[in-house]
């Protein structure tokens, strides 16, 4: 009886906002809306590098290998600093780690306005954006998934993979005009001042971790305690490396998302505008085509990874190769003076396509590398920014020496239908067996 009657009045109490205050929209959403708005602030310079290749040859009388060089060097760093990024984050906190990348990538962006050699633009353009940007990289969106997110963890990835995309569509058109109207070294400072004004929001509002405001993680069951600092970040990097080398479906996704940054930033991103450029469509119509490619990116993107969430990976990810290694045959046959409707449905279907292949690929490290997957992915996105880095590079000296781009596209459709294979040989997913050396050097 007494029971009931501290229930009875429940009904009828004045008091029903428990409940809804339960229902408030959980602080991981929170979270990763702050993380897509950083990765929009650190994917302004991402846009800005097919933009300049023109106005550096016109300045300086640079070749276009030179200065995919310093691209490539930003590219294969981008890459190369994640796993150690992912690191750094489980030892000083996301937090610091972001905040300083963004830094240093407003300022590698601002000096690049006072540089009068080559060797300025490698320093600049590639080692000090290069780290910054790879901090900042995909490594960045695995580990606030991995933390605060136990449900939705496709659809976040998705999400978060978007908001490159994202900066992209924002930033594109308006550095083109800039570059168009006021010459290139304002549209570096506009990136430069683009990164610092994100500093702010990272400080105030982005958590390490769900425990630091007393919360579970997004669809847990269970409180998750903060786990200690994990020192020595570098040697955890590296340690987990050599646990994930020895197995078969590290190299199969390390070698398929090589592929997938050829086929996109290296190539696309990279020798898109000044390919049309050499077929006389203006580079500002280019630039738009490339935006527009960053508008479907986030449809395509958010939409693979609700897929990611529904079907088997591996079978998703060689859907995309097989279809983005057709599309890429076809280009040649499109580039005009002017756009077109088939090249328009090329830009729409490689935009969906662009990076649709980051949620299943991120879900086959989670699903063998268990905690340790943010830092196997961002050892797979070292080698997806290792291919992007060699196409930038190996794209411009073809154009120099052949006078086209023609091959480069070839080539590329091939690989992807190796990136297809590649991934249909991935075994099968087994629960996630955590790799040997980890527990000793997290516990150190």
């Amino acid at each position: 009886m007494t029971q009931t009657s501290e229930a009875a009045p429940a009904p009828e109490d004045s008091r029903p906002t428990r409940p809804a205050a339960r229902r408030r929209v959980h602080r991981a959403w929170s979270v990763a809306a702050v993380t897509f708005v950083t990765i929009i602030g650190a994917a302004a310079f991402r846009s800005l590098p097919s933009l300049l290749i023109d106005p550096l040859r016109q300045e300086f009388h640079w070749s276009r290998a030179t200065i995919g060089a310093a691209v490539s060097i930003n590219f294969a760093l981008y890459g190369l600093t994640a796993p150690f990024a992912a690191a750094l984050m489980d030892r000083f906190g996301i937090r610091r780690v972001v905040a300083i990348a963004l830094t240093v990538i407003a300022v590698g962006s601002g000096l690049t306005v006072w540089m009068t050699a080559a060797w300025q633009l490698l320093l600049c353009w590639g080692l000090l954006v290069g780290l910054g940007s790879g901090s900042m990289a995909l490594a960045f969106a695995a580990t606030v998934t991995n933390r605060w997110f136990t449900e939705r963890r496709g659809l976040v990835t998705g999400i978060l993979t978007a908001a490159s995309a994202s900066g992209q569509l924002i930033f594109l058109p308006l550095l083109s005009w800039i570059v168009a109207e006021h010459d290139w070294r304002p549209a570096a400072v506009t990136v430069s001042l683009a990164a610092l004004a994100v500093v702010p929001f990272v400080w105030l509002l982005l958590r390490d971790h769900p425990a630091d405001v007393g919360q579970k993680p997004y669809g847990a069951k269970e409180f998750v305690p903060k786990p200690e600092p994990v020192k020595g970040a570098a040697r955890r990097a590296v340690t987990v490396l050599a646990s994930a080398v020895r197995t078969g479906p590290f190299w199969l996704l390390a070698g398929s998302f090589a592929i997938c940054g050829a086929s996109t930033n290296g190539l696309i991103q990279t020798h898109f505008v000044p390919a049309a450029h050499d077929h006389h469509m203006p580079v500002q119509a280019a630039a738009s085509l490339l935006a527009v490619i960053g508008v479907f990116d986030v449809a395509g993107t958010i939409a693979s990874g609700w897929f990611t969430d529904r079907f088997e990976p591996r079978r998703l990810l060689a859907v995309y190769y097989a279809l983005r290694g057709i599309s890429l045959l076809f280009l040649p046959m499109l580039l005009h003076p002017s756009v077109h409707p088939p090249m328009v449905l090329f830009i729409v279907f490689y935009g969906l396509d662009w990076v649709a292949t980051v949620p299943p690929t991120l879900a086959l490290c989670r699903e063998r590398y268990g905690e340790d997957s943010a830092i196997v992915f961002g050892w797979v996105l070292a080698s997806h920014q290792i291919g992007a880095a060699l196409v930038a590079y190996l794209g411009g000296v073809a154009r120099d020496h052949l006078g086209s781009y023609n091959v480069v596209w070839y080539a590329s459709g091939a690989l992807c239908a190796a990136a297809t294979l590649m991934v249909l040989v991935i075994r099968r997913h087994r629960p996630a067996v955590p790799l040997p050396a980890t527990g000793t050097a997290t516990a150190a």
